[in-house]
C-alpha cells in the first residue's frame, strides 16, 4: 500500500480516526487512544487502552464501523484494544498467586 494512502494528515483518515475514537470514548470515557502508523498490516493504528480485565468489549463498539471503513471505503485503519499497564500488573500478580502446577513448576493459569 502506498504511503500516500496511509498519510495520517489525509482528511479521510483523520475523519475515520476521529469517528472511531469518538465511538470508543462514548462507551469508555476514561480510555486512552494512541494513534500511530503500523506495518503488519500497513495502516493507521488506534491503541485503545482501557482499565478492564478483558479489553475485547472495545471491539464490540467499533467492529461494524471499522469493517465499513476498511472494506467499503478502503481506509487502512485498525483498532487494538489493550489493558492499562496497572490492570496488566494486577492480572499478572493474580496469576502468580495461584499454586504452582506440580508438573511444570509454573503458575496454573486457570486450567
Amino acid at each position: 500500500m502506498s504511503k500516500d494512502v496511509m498519510n495520517p494528515a489525509d482528511p479521510r483518515i483523520r475523519r475515520a480516526v476521529s469517528e472511531l475514537e469518538g465511538l470508543i470514548r462514548e462507551r469508555f470515557p476514561s480510555a486512552t487512544v494512541v494513534v500511530s502508523r503500523g506495518e503488519d498490516p500497513d495502516g493507521i493504528y488506534l491503541d485503545a487502552i482501557v482499565d478492564l480485565d478483558d479489553p475485547d468489549p472495545v471491539m464490540d463498539v467499533v467492529v461494524e464501523r471499522l469493517l465499513e471503513l476498511q472494506v467499503d471505503e478502503g481506509i487502512p485503519v485498525h483498532v487494538l484494544p489493550l489493558r492499562t499497564p496497572e490492570r496488566e500488573v494486577k492480572l499478572v500478580a493474580a496469576r502468580l498467586d495461584k499454586p504452582l502446577h506440580p508438573r511444570w513448576g509454573q503458575a496454573a493459569l486457570g486450567r
